[in-house]
């Protein structure tokens, strides 16, 4: 099986249960399997520690912590997952220091959300970090 067909397993770490539905909907259009999902720091470090994800979706806020705890966990414990950052809080500190951690990407959901199959994507073939500095 060429590496075009086999999907791109992603995890999905988000606090608001409608937000996950939406981007689930829409990462299983394209060639990516959700292969999970949780809205607090420790359900989302436990699934993708046991589904082995390509990507992880994660937002900065989560239910009782913040997203970064779980990408230092996760880097620390499985640094080939690649993360990208999907929020609202997407100012430039967020950004930079998502970054520094090891995110890959970091995308607004108020208006970038369309673009996070291609990013999704792209964060799976671990190339360059695709963090705008904008």
């Amino acid at each position: 099986m060429s590496q075009s067909q086999v999907p791109v397993k992603v995890f999905l770490a988000d606090d608001s249960a409608p937000i996950r539905d939406r981007v689930a909907a829409m990462l299983e259009t394209s060639a990516i399997a959700l292969v999970g999902q949780a809205g607090t720091p420790q359900a989302s470090i436990d699934g993708i520690l046991a589904t082995s994800p390509d990507v992880v979706v994660l937002d900065v806020q989560l239910e009782g912590g913040q997203g970064l705890e779980v990408l230092r966990a996760i880097r620390q414990a499985a640094p080939v997952v690649a993360f990208v950052v999907f929020s609202s809080n997407s100012g430039p500190a967020y950004r930079k220091r998502y970054a520094a951690e090891g995110a890959m990407a970091f995308l607004d959901k108020n208006t970038e959300f369309d673009q996070l199959v291609d990013v999704v994507i792209k964060a799976s073939r671990h190339g360059a970090a695709l963090i705008p500095t904008h």
